[in-house]
């Protein structure tokens, strides 16, 4: 974990007193002085940028990064051992190219595209290099002895689960746990699931989300274009 903040070196010092307070293991930062600090990303190696700033995650997503907005939500405690992580999949793990049809043209004409394209891999979306870094990590580890844990939770059902599937296969990527929720509330199942952050590009259902779990907004493709950030 790395802090990339906007304060100043000077008042810096109180925040690693804080790190040190808590006994968090966060040994490198960088202050900027008030200088948007997400182009420390590609210096210091790493695969995920969380903020506050809702323009410094643009910025970030813009330049190639995953990121996303952290949201004052509500966590629940969890007696897991395992970090367990959740993304959507349209416009987060995968590109926006499905979602556009289906906000352009309807549902069906968006499951006749998905079950024609079935076994056309879909382009990767901000959050596919995050998920291959976890990847990375997991397969140091004996099955259920990973720190972490993953789940696509998607509006998704069939038969349009078929291309996700595929696409992961081709990708070579692990996810440990796939939901097909057909348009159901994803809350009940990020609770299920333990969930101890979500990652979505819309805004109602990171609201939602934020009522049960940590959540953060990923302002990413056609669900977000036309409209103001209020992040």
């Amino acid at each position: 974990m790395i802090l990339l903040s906007r304060n100043s070196a000077d008042t810096g010092l109180r925040i690693f007193n804080s790190i040190d307070h808590f006994k968090l293991d966060i040994t490198r930062a960088a202050f900027t002085s008030g200088m948007t600090p997400y182009g420390y990303i590609p210096a210091f190696g790493a695969h995920l940028f969380l903020s506050a700033n809702a323009d410094d995650v643009t910025n970030a997503l813009a330049s190639g990064y995953a990121a996303a907005t952290i949201l004052s939500g509500v966590h629940q405690s969890s007696v897991a051992v395992q970090l367990r992580i959740a993304f959507d999949g349209d416009a987060v793990l995968f590109s926006d190219q499905s979602e556009r049809i289906y906000q352009q043209h309807g549902l069906a004409a968006f499951t006749e595209n998905e079950k024609n394209a079935a076994k056309i891999p879909l382009t990767g979306g901000p959050f596919k290099g995050f998920l291959e870094a976890l990847q990375c990590i997991q397969t140091q580890f004996e099955g259920d002895a990973s720190p972490i844990r993953t789940a696509l939770v998607t509006a998704r059902s069939a038969p349009t689960h078929e291309r996700v599937v595929r696409t992961l296969r081709k990708w070579g990527v692990r996810i440990d746990e796939a939901l097909f929720l057909g348009g159901m509330s994803k809350q009940a199942f990020l609770k299920a699931f333990g969930a101890d952050i979500f990652f979505d590009d819309q805004k109602r259902h990171c609201d939602e989300a934020a009522e049960h779990t940590s959540t953060a907004h990923v302002p990413n493709g056609v669900s977000n274009q036309g409209e103001s950030d209020k992040y």
